[in-house]
């Protein structure tokens, strides 16, 4: 699985950081989400597609 964020949508909200604090990540100038690794890794793929389902931007991006 993969995920991706989608820049121009995101607005910083979080919500995907509480869903999968060890996926998401906020960049400090801006506070908007980003992953290190588009690779998810065995066992988090839950937690990805949370973060996907709770982003109100809907910029996730999970395949």
């Amino acid at each position: 699985m993969r995920v991706k964020v989608d820049d121009e949508r995101c607005q910083g909200h979080g919500l995907c950081r509480i869903s999968a604090p060890d996926l998401f990540f906020a960049r400090e100038e801006d506070g908007n989400a980003y992953v290190k690794d588009e690779n998810v890794p065995a066992g988090k793929e839950d937690e990805a597609q949370l973060a996907a389902d709770s982003c109100p931007e809907l910029a996730i991006e999970v395949e």
